[in-house]
C-alpha cells in the first residue's frame, strides 16, 4: 500500500507544475475582502491531497500532451471540487473535514454556500483564460453531472433496494465526472486526436469510480483520527453504498430485514458494530475492495499505449494510492 508520505516522492516529476499550481491558487484567491481572504486561507490550510491536479500533471508527463494553460485547467477543476465540498458540508451538517473545522462550522451555512459559489465563479474565469471552448464545455458538463449525482444520492437516501448498477451511476456522476475532466485536460488543450481524448476520459471515469468506492469503504473500516469522520456517518445519513448493497444481496431475508430495522430507527453507536459485522460476514467489505481494485486496473488498461513512458509508473502508483490511501 502506498502511504501518504510517499506522495511527495511520487510527485517529484511534476514538482514544477505543482509549484505553479500553488502560486496561481494563491493569486486567484487573493481578495480585498478580509472575510474572503480569511476563509480562503482557512480552506487552503486544510487542503486535501489534490489527487485531481496530480492526475492532470502526471497524465501530461506520461502522454507528452502539453499546454501553457494546463495549470489554469487543473486549478479550475480543483476549485469546482472544493466548491462542492463547501456545499456538501452544509447539506451533511459536517463540523469537521480532514480534522479541521468546516467553513459552515467556523462561520455559518450562508457563508459556506456563498464561498462555494465564489469558487465556482473563479473556476470558470480560469477556464475562459484557456481559450478552449471544448474545455469549458467539458467542465460545464462535469459540473452538471456532479449536481445530478448529488441529487440522485439524496433521492435514493434510505432506499435499501438500491442496486449496484444504480449506485455506480450515482458515483460516476458525483465523483468520477471531475476525475474524467482532469484526465482529458492535457489531450484537449494539446489538440490531441479525439481517440486519445476518449481513451483518457475512460481512464478518468474508471479511476474516479474506484476512488469513490474506496472512500465509501472508509465509512465502515476507516479510523476517525485519519478520516476526520466518525465511522457509520454515511449510514446515519441514509447513504447506501456498495458494501451494504452487496451484503443485502447475499443475506437471507430475515437477517436483511433486521439490519434494515436498525438503520430505519436511527443508527446508534452500539448498533454500528452489528451492522459492520453483518457487512463483513456477507463479504461486503471484501467485495467493495475487489471492485475498486478491478476498476483501477481497468482504468490503467486505457493507458497501455503510454506504458513505456518513464512517468507511467508514477501514474500507476497514484491510481493505486487513490484506492488504498492512508487518510
Amino acid at each position: 500500500m502506498l502511504k501518504s508520505a510517499e506522495l511527495k516522492e511520487l510527485a517529484k516529476p511534476i514538482e514544477a507544475d505543482l509549484q505553479r499550481f500553488t502560486r496561481l491558487e494563491s493569486k486567484t484567491l487573493k481578495n480585498q475582502s478580509p472575510l474572503i481572504f480569511a476563509i480562503s486561507r482557512h480552506i487552503l490550510a486544510s487542503r486535501g491531497k489534490r489527487l485531481r491536479p496530480l492526475f492532470t500533471f502526471l497524465i501530461s508527463k506520461t502522454t507528452g500532451f502539453k499546454s501553457p494553460y494546463l495549470v489554469e485547467a487543473a486549478l479550475a477543476v480543483e476549485m469546482i471540487h472544493t466548491a462542492t465540498l463547501l456545499h456538501d458540508d452544509v447539506i451533511d451538517e459536517s463540523e469537521t473535514r480532514r480534522g479541521v473545522l468546516t467553513v459552515n462550522s467556523k462561520w455559518n451555512n450562508l457563508i459556506s454556500v456563498l464561498m462555494g459559489d465564489y469558487f465556482f465563479a473563479k473556476a470558470f474565469t480560469l477556464l475562459v483564460k484557456t481559450g478552449s471552448s471544448e474545455m469549458l464545455r467539458r467542465v460545464s458538463m462535469a459540473t452538471e453531472r456532479v449536481a445530478v449525482g448529488e441529487l440522485r444520492q439524496i433521492e435514493e437516501s434510505f432506499n435499501y433496494e438500491l442496486t449496484e448498477e444504480e449506485y455506480l451511476k450515482i458515483i460516476a456522476d458525483k465523483t468520477a465526472s471531475l476525475f474524467q475532466t482532469s484526465a482529458v485536460s492535457p489531450p484537449l488543450l494539446h489538440g490531441a486526436p479525439a481517440s486519445m481524448v476518449g481513451r483518457l476520459a475512460n481512464f478518468g471515469e474508471h479511476a474516479g469510480c474506484a476512488f469513490q468506492i474506496a472512500d465509501d469503504l472508509l465509512d465502515f473500516v476507516g479510523e476517525q483520527k485519519r478520516t476526520g469522520k466518525k465511522p457509520g456517518n454515511d449510514l446515519v445519513q441514509g447513504k447506501i453504498t456498495l458494501p451494504l448493497i452487496y451484503s443485502f444481496g447475499k443475506s437471507q431475508t430475515r437477517t436483511r430485514q433486521s439490519i434494515i430495522k436498525i438503520l430505519e430507527r436511527g443508527l446508534q453507536e452500539s448498533d454500528f458494530e452489528r451492522v459492520l459485522d453483518f457487512v463483513h460476514t456477507n463479504g461486503g467489505i471484501d467485495y467493495a475492495r475487489a471492485r475498486a481494485s478491478s476498476l483501477a486496473d481497468k482504468a490503467l488498461s486505457y493507458l497501455e499505449p503510454f506504458s513505456d513512458s518513464r512517468h507511467f509508473k508514477s501514474l500507476e502508483r497514484l491510481a493505486t494510492f487513490s484506492i488504498n490511501r492512508d487518510l
